[in-house]
């Protein structure tokens, strides 16, 4: 939320929690099965007393992640406060095993020499003020790449035996021998998880891979074509990104240019079985 709950609404059949004007309910689905219900609450004080008053348990009940969004220019510190703890105690009420997350947004607005020292506070604080429950905070913008890394990293958190998909994912970029095998969902093109085998100096890379794949992606769709695939070289690497299941797409990174393309499609080939495998065994759990 924005100096007020943004999120509220059921992930996966369970809930999450975002915030707005009026109330407004939209589902996403990406990964297949998992279902992001968006209850766009409306920041005005009548709404949210409203809410918490009337539709607390239908709202809080079965959540399995609150997502809740401060800005950081509010000068209503204490009123969003309020209605954070409000909400945590909701969770505590109804939910009590669900993953909190807190947004601090808008920090391109605070001067960039004042930003740690301001996120630092504000993180502190939400700790204090969360306890007993435990969260995790990000500073977040819709100028840079904060805001997706934010949202990769909550989706990633939320992957059944995402660990044991990370494994696999390893295996994989040592059989293909690729420097880097970085695995995106298919619909948002959020990293879902990646193997680095070689360490790049770009930290903000899936972000930007992100933007442009997304970009070509809608390119595409304007010209009434499917993308399905792409191959790019250059004089020290080749990359491949392809269909991997039916919700993601994967990208291959490779040093050596002359790599035969044959040899790389048919280990994504070998590899899409195997991995349709693993993420049908997770959606049925």
């Amino acid at each position: 939320m924005f100096s007020d709950p943004d999120f509220l609404g059921p992930f996966n059949g369970k809930k999450w929690s975002i915030k707005t004007v009026d109330v407004e309910n939209s589902r996403v689905r990406f990964l297949g099965n998992l279902v992001l219900n968006l209850w766009d609450c409306g920041g005005q004080e009548t709404f949210m007393e409203n809410y918490f008053a009337t539709q607390r348990e239908h709202i809080f009940r079965n959540v399995e992640v609150l997502i809740y969004v401060f800005d950081v220019e509010s000068r209503e510190i204490e009123r969003d406060m309020h209605y954070y703890q409000d909400c945590l105690e909701a969770i505590l009420a109804n939910s009590k095993d669900a993953k909190i997350f807190c947004l601090i947004h808008k920090m391109d607005l605070v001067q960039e020499e004042l930003r740690s020292r301001i996120f630092t506070e504000r993180l502190n604080e939400l700790k204090t003020r969360s306890e007993p429950l435990k969260i995790t905070a990000f500073a977040t913008s819709i100028w840079d790449e904060t805001l997706y890394k934010a949202w990769s990293s909550i989706v990633h958190s939320l992957i059944p035996n995402v660990r044991l998909l990370e494994s696999h994912l390893q295996n994989f970029a040592t059989i293909c021998e690729a420097d880097e095998v970085v695995l995106f969902e298919r619909t948002t093109f959020l990293v879902i998880s990646h193997s680095t085998r070689i360490e790049h100096t770009d930290v903000h890379r899936f972000e930007k891979i992100s933007n442009y794949m997304k970009q070509f992606k809608l390119s595409c769709s304007k010209a009434q074509a499917q993308f399905r695939s792409m191959e790019i070289r250059q004089a020290n690497f080749a990359a491949f990104f392809d269909v991997l299941t039916t919700n993601t797409y994967v990208m291959v990174i490779m040093s050596d240019p002359t790599v035969e393309s044959a040899a790389t499609q048919m280990n994504i080939s070998v590899a899409r079985k195997h991995f349709e495998k693993l993420e049908v065994a997770h959606m049925t759990r």
